[in-house]
């Protein structure tokens, strides 16, 4: 999915210089008399200190940090976070876990020291997690509505190909299957049991054909057929997994399900249109985060949040 690779990583790529600045001391202001409620958006109340926070995040990334843009900010989170948990397609706690240390250790910190620096700046470590997991979980979500109902137009691949001295791109093509070994919300103990028989399975996988049958054999176990999938459309938390796979299954991975792992059915080099407007995307997406330009709008996401918002109920006391 490639607007899932626009991560928490590219949408706060100019903020850590702003945290390791002047962050000594707790800023200004951030102690804060009892929240008021200040909206509330299909029912889930936005507080003053909310807003509070959101607006030290926005200080921290040099923007616009006026109660009135932080509220707003917070309107159309809540709406994300909302549509994500209706249609159950939230990364989980370990992925959005892994994001934030992923960047306190870009940025030379532990989670501990970021954790201080984020609770001194008046954020807080929670506010920012819940802000990372929605920029994880939306691209996903916009992608699984709309699909490739966004497809660069011919012209645009020809202009790109042109660039690319005439040559159309190769990528690699993958058919993929997932592996889950269930465990239940109420029984997350278990994981290090489920954990060992997903790893004992790995050596023992029959192939995508088989693969049904295979776990039939086992204990709550289920397979999904992911299909046709382009190494730039992984899923960013499955992509080393994939391409550092040796024979025909991946690591494992453990996430709000249980413990999986993918079963690579095939891969092959390919040279379509779809490959290259999928290689053209990446390569997009991979210049915004090295600063060198801002991805392409994704005018889908835009289309999705405004019906959401025809629809909200969203109060103001």
């Amino acid at each position: 999915m490639t607007g899932a690779k626009r991560t928490v990583k590219t949408m706060i790529a100019g903020l850590a210089l702003a945290m390791l600045a002047g962050l000594a001391m707790p800023q200004a202001g951030t102690a804060f008399a009892a929240s008021e409620v200040r909206v509330v958006v299909n029912g889930k109340a936005i507080t003053s200190g909310d807003v509070a926070k959101r607006q030290a995040f926005l200080r921290l990334q040099h923007q616009k940090a006026d109660a009135k843009t932080a509220e707003d900010q917070l309107v159309e989170q809540t709406l994300k976070e909302q549509e994500i948990s209706r249609v159950r397609m939230s990364v989980s706690k370990d992925d959005v876990d892994a994001s934030f240390g992923r960047f306190a250790s870009g940025n030379k910190l532990s989670t501990a020291q970021m954790t201080q620096i984020l609770s001194q700046a008046g954020v807080g470590v929670d506010h920012f997690k819940a802000f990372i997991a929605v920029q994880m979980s939306w691209p996903r979500l916009v992608n699984a509505r709309y699909g490739s109902s966004n497809k660069m137009s011919n012209s645009d691949l020809v202009a790109r190909m042109m660039q690319n001295n005439k040559q159309k791109p190769e990528t690699t093509e993958y058919i993929l299957q997932q592996m889950i070994f269930v465990v239940p919300a109420s029984k997350k103990g278990i994981v290090g049991k489920r954990k060992s028989e997903a790893e004992a399975s790995r050596s023992k996988y029959p192939g995508c054909e088989q693969a049904k049958v295979f776990a039939a054999t086992m204990r709550d176990v289920s397979v999904r057929d992911l299909g046709r999938m382009l190494a730039p459309e992984l899923p960013p938390e499955w992509k080393p997994l994939v391409e550092q796979a040796k024979g025909n299954t991946t690591a494992t991975r453990v996430t709000d399900r249980g413990v999986e792992y993918l079963g690579i059915c095939s891969q092959r080099q390919v040279s379509d249109d779809q490959a290259a407007e999928m290689v053209f995307r990446e390569e997009d997406l991979n210049s915004a985060k090295s600063g060198k330009g801002a991805p392409p709008e994704n005018a889908n996401a835009t289309k999705y949040i405004e019906e959401l918002r025809k629809k909200a109920q969203i109060m103001r006391p």
